[in-house]
């Protein structure tokens, strides 16, 4: 019986990547799913709890377990936001018995795309092949590693024909983005996502694979600005390539 999946595209992805919603989409049911769009769904609270609105936080909070309730599998693009809901949304209702069942609900279903591949769906990235042969590395997402997702997506890049995997140094080092810090403080968050792009020329890798929003607009800014020439992308963009699924492009 086909899994039934609600996706929960964040405003990041929205706004800069909706090309990986479709990519997301068409795997999700060429994996087998059935895939659900609440187009209700909103922010989930995450810009106003880090920057300490509360109350703000909850409101959004309370928005989006509300919609996600009826479905048991909710899948999101986003480290970050899927961080939120995992490990935040438990506190911040922690006091609030109207909405503390539904939000233990919603943090036991809500599952980064990668993590919901690997562990719920068992996918097996070894029958996939990309076209050409490409050089690829890897970032390691803060909250993707909050959520104890670590090996999981390079082990899943490796298997895939036609990838020549370059480690990169410091590949666990933040990017320097953190949401709003990279605008409070623009000159540490410079000097951060500097280092982060020497590393990444270092490999000579034509694609570095960034499986968060924040983070790929980050590095492929600070890419673009110091000449470095490689291709930011998800791996749902990888893999969509390497199965012929057509995405469209930003």
């Amino acid at each position: 019986m086909p899994l039934n999946v609600a996706l929960f595209i964040t405003c990041l992805n929205d706004q800069f990547y909706p090309h990986l919603g479709i990519a997301m989409t068409k795997l999700l049911e060429r994996f087998g799913c059935t895939v659900h769009f609440p187009s209700e769904q909103t922010c989930c609270g995450q810009p106003f709890f880090n920057n300490g609105y509360d109350a703000d936080a909850r409101e959004l909070g309370r928005r989006m377990i509300e919609i996600f309730e009826p479905y048991p599998y909710v899948v999101t693009l986003s480290g970050s936001c899927c961080a939120m809901v995992r490990r935040q949304y438990p506190k911040l209702f922690e006091a609030d018995p109207a909405y503390r069942h539904g939000c233990q609900k919603l943090a036991s279903r809500t599952y980064d795309f990668m993590e919901f591949l690997d562990r719920v769906l068992r996918v097996d990235t070894s029958a996939m092949k990309l076209p050409t042969k490409r050089t690829v590395t890897y970032h390691y997402c803060c909250h993707l590693r909050e959520l104890g997702l670590m090996e999981e997506p390079v082990r899943m890049l490796r298997q895939m024909g036609n990838v020549d995997y370059r480690p990169m140094e410091k590949a666990d080092q933040c990017c320097g983005f953190g949401g709003t810090f990279a605008v409070k403080y623009p000159a540490i968050n410079g000097a951060i996502v500097a280092e982060k792009v020497a590393c990444i020329a270092a490999t000579g890798a034509e694609i570095t694979i960034c499986n968060d929003a924040g983070c790929a607009l980050n590095i492929s800014g600070a890419c673009h600005r110091m000449g470095v020439r490689t291709r930011v992308m998800h791996m749902a963009e990888l893999m969509a390539e390497a199965l012929g699924i057509q995405i469209g492009a930003w």
